[in-house]
């Protein structure tokens, strides 16, 4: 056993110096070297993984310095011995040698990564960094803390890059989890630059030949995009959404969906109303527009499911770009009694409603006034003779102007034509019952066009 008055003051300040309490072996405290082993691990484990702070390496500077003098008081009055200080030494030196090296290690990692990071090489910078273990924890734990943060920031700055890519091809979702991690990453002090960096190379992608997809980005980054540094991606906006926009709903035209693409046509020139494309936008929305009340006006002029009469008849509407209603001739569509309207002067017909001026709906024929009275004979029974009352053809008429869907006439016209022919051709006259009590006369194309032309030449 050695005791304290054997021991080298400078022997036993060495042992303590290495932070393994040697010293207290070495005085023949054993159980104050254990008491001060703990104690100095304990320090050291927080401090490496805890409180990696400057503050508390200078209290573990403290407790070193405390366990030296303590040795040098507790073995004063000791001779020297060589013996004891090659011992100390082989203690002390190894362990001040590492911790140096590490230290020195740290600060040189530590550096490449701050240079890499500064040039926003976030890759290099993560590989510099792996570097990092354990034992530079315990030389440099401040270091660590910086390191560490400059990791996350560089992972999450990563992670925004992959994010806003996934958005270029127009959904907003990843756009969105992308300025959401930009904004964690404002959260760590000196990344401003690097989330510059970051928002300048995805906006450098967006361009207006991107049309619907870019435009989507603009909308999100015009209504979104705020905040300090984040707000400058919404700079672009102004520079690359009216191309995109353009292009959009003309690519939306060529596909038909007209109401998106009118709806894109009247965004460009409500935000960008002074912009050299905005006439354009103009007639592109105008040309939405004229599909979309086309469109329309088709399906309700469509008879393929009604039989008869179409939907338009009860529920018009309008196509603006038709001529208006006026003195005519006007050309029309007309629906209702075939036999009659087969013979509607070819001249007053128009070939669809792109080029009708209006919409002619005609009911169920019916008896007009009576024109003449005549005796037939039946044809299967001779002695069966009754009198037939020729009657014009009554219909009842709605006129709309297709400009504006507003009914211009509802009305009821009879058209006149011959009566009392030689031979009466009906069904009921070849029964035998005797010729019929009441028919229609029979309309020439000039009696059609008389009944009518009121309604579609005034």
């Amino acid at each position: 056993m050695v005791t304290s008055k054997q021991a080298d003051p400078l022997a036993v300040a060495l042992a303590n110096a290495s932070l393994l309490s040697a010293g207290y072996v070495m005085l023949g405290r054993r159980k104050l070297a254990f008491g001060t082993g703990v104690v100095t691990i304990t320090l050291v484990s927080v401090l490496a993984m805890i409180v990696r702070t400057l503050w508390f390496e200078f209290v573990v500077f403290g407790w070193w310095a405390a366990m030296v003098a303590h040795g040098l008081f507790l073995s004063r009055g000791g001779g020297g011995s060589r013996r004891q200080r090659l011992i100390a030494l082989a203690f002390t030196m190894p362990v001040l040698l590492v911790f140096g090296l590490l230290r020195f290690d740290a600060a040189r990692i530590d550096a490449n990564a701050a240079e890499t990071h500064g040039r926003g090489d976030c890759p290099a910078t993560l590989a510099e960094l792996d570097g990092l273990w354990a034992g530079h924890h315990v030389a440099d734990a401040p270091l660590t803390v910086r390191a560490e943060q400059t990791t996350r920031a560089c992972r999450l700055l990563l992670a925004a890059e992959e994010q806003l890519d996934q958005s270029l091809g127009g959904d907003v979702e990843p756009l969105e989890h992308g300025f959401a991690t930009l904004t964690a990453v404002r959260r760590i002090d000196g990344q401003d630059q690097r989330i510059r960096e970051v928002l300048d190379r995805f906006t450098s992608h967006l361009s207006p030949g991107g049309g619907c997809d870019t435009a989507a980005i603009t909308d999100w980054l015009r209504q979104y995009a705020r905040g300090p540094v984040l707000d400058q991606a919404a700079a672009v906006v102004p520079r690359v959404a009216p191309g995109a926009l353009l292009l959009c709903a003309d690519m939306l035209m060529q596909s038909d969906d007209w109401p998106e693409a009118r709806d894109r046509y009247r965004q460009l020139v409500a935000a960008y109303p002074g912009h050299e494309l905005a006439a354009r936008a103009t007639e592109g929305a105008d040309r939405a527009t004229r599909e979309i009340e086309l469109a329309n006006v088709r399906d309700l002029l469509d008879v393929s499911y009604s039989g008869g009469e179409p939907e338009y008849c009860d529920s018009p509407a309008p196509y603006s770009f038709a001529a208006p209603y006026g003195d005519g001739p006007n050309r029309a569509l007309v629906f209702g009694d075939d036999d009659t309207l087969d013979r509607f002067p070819g001249e007053w017909r128009a070939g669809g409603p792109e080029d009708a001026v209006a919409i002619v709906c005609v009911g169920e024929s019916d008896y007009g006034v009576p024109v003449e009275t005549c005796t037939y004979r039946s044809q299967t029974a001779a002695a069966i003779v009754g009198d037939t009352t020729f009657h014009r053809i009554a219909l009842p008429v709605r006129v709309y102007e297709l400009k504006t869907g507003r009914l211009v006439s509802d009305t009821r016209i009879e058209i006149s034509g011959g009566s009392c022919p030689e031979v009466l051709r009906h069904s009921s006259y070849l029964t035998p019952i005797g010729p019929p009590s009441q028919v229609y006369v029979t309309p020439s194309d000039g009696d059609i066009r008389v009944a009518f032309q009121p309604l579609i030449d005034p």
